[in-house]
């Protein structure tokens, strides 16, 4: 193994999860990078694998692999930055272990990022929520998991990584204010409030699915049976039950977005909690971001469709036609709001 995929097998193996404690879904996302910078520099470059070492890689490879991004996979302004900064952490990492590399690194920070001009927040509407919510039978232990889940990640705008590595102990539905626990990004825990509604649905799924379980157990809390084996739930799962409960909801709601995502649920928490008057500081503690400055997507998202909303209703009004005044062509009518006659 050469000098490039030495550094790539310690960034991915040990430091990103040993030193820096990211999240597997993190992690995942540098592995991407890496590989679609790789794949560049083989397909467009014909630099094989075998011959990728530093020496290969420069200013213009970096650009040229962010051009290929916007050009070739259509990729957006955001994502072509969160890959830039993504290579910019690898190329850290390799410097500080090889300090020839150091100056590869300083390169890749002279790279601008690019201006992002606001970023879509895609969320459900309260009709298109409660469509989607009434798709699920109860009474068919699959749609109760389900359902369950969709009300969970909704009630705790989790991400749909956090909820899927909840275990039965992570509930609290006991205690005198009922809360979850949710691992998230950085392996730090938050706690998040449970309304009364949300406890019932998780007591009726724990008598069903965990009917023996206690307070203590660190069974997973939602799973599937594969060949006799109770195993986490996926993340593809999840994908796959919320396209056929959107799909079935949108009969009934016009408002239903023809994809929905896992992270759509977070998204729709965040923006009602927000519209409905939560501070931008409290909301980002309950979302578990690090900084205020990216819960703040909400509040521009929000001001978006005001704005929208607005030149909506000023194009209607400039549609109509201006009313002719009733005195128009009507002397007599004239003479009179004069007070000649």
């Amino acid at each position: 193994m050469n000098d490039f995929f030495d550094a790539v097998r310690c960034f991915l193996l040990d430091y990103l999860p040993k030193q820096r404690c990211l999240s597997e879904n993190t992690i995942r996302s540098y592995k991407q990078t890496l590989n679609l910078f790789v794949s560049y520099l083989r397909n467009e470059k014909g630099v094989a694998s075998v011959e990728l070492t530093f020496s290969r890689i420069n200013r213009d490879a970096i650009l040229g692999f962010l051009t290929w991004l916007e050009s070739v996979r259509k990729c957006s302004a955001s994502t072509r930055n969160q890959r830039l900064m993504a290579l910019r952490s690898f190329l850290e990492f390799a410097g500080q272990m090889d300090c020839t590399q150091m100056a590869l690194y300083l390169s890749a920070c002279n790279i601008p990022s690019k201006e992002s001009y606001g970023r879509i927040v895609e969320f459900l509407t309260e009709p298109s929520l409660a469509a989607l919510l009434q798709q699920p039978d109860p009474s068919k232990p699959k749609d109760l998991r389900n359902l369950v889940f969709m009300i969970l990640m909704y009630d705790t705008a989790a991400r749909c990584s956090e909820l899927l590595d909840m275990k039965v102990c992570d509930l609290r539905l006991d205690a005198k204010h009922p809360i979850a626990y949710l691992h998230g990004k950085g392996r730090k825990t938050r706690t998040v409030p449970l309304l009364s509604k949300t406890v019932q649905h998780c007591r009726q799924y724990l008598h069903k699915f965990h009917p023996t379980a206690n307070d203590h157990s660190e069974a997973p809390l939602f799973f599937t049976v594969i060949h006799g084996t109770q195993q986490k739930m996926s993340h593809d799962t999840v994908a796959a039950f919320l396209t056929k409960y959107g799909s079935m909801a949108r009969r009934i709601c016009p408002e239903v977005p023809d994809h929905i995502h896992p992270h759509m649920m977070r998204h729709t928490r965040a923006m009602h909690l927000y519209q409905s008057g939560m501070p931008m500081v409290l909301l980002s503690q309950y979302l578990g971001h690090a900084q205020v400055e990216t819960t703040m997507i909400y509040a521009h998202a929000d001001t978006e469709m005001k704005r929208a909303a607005i030149q909506k209703a000023d194009a209607v009004r400039r549609s109509k036609p201006v009313p002719t005044e009733i005195w128009a062509d009507n002397e007599e009518m004239i003479l009179k709001l004069s007070g000649l006659r």
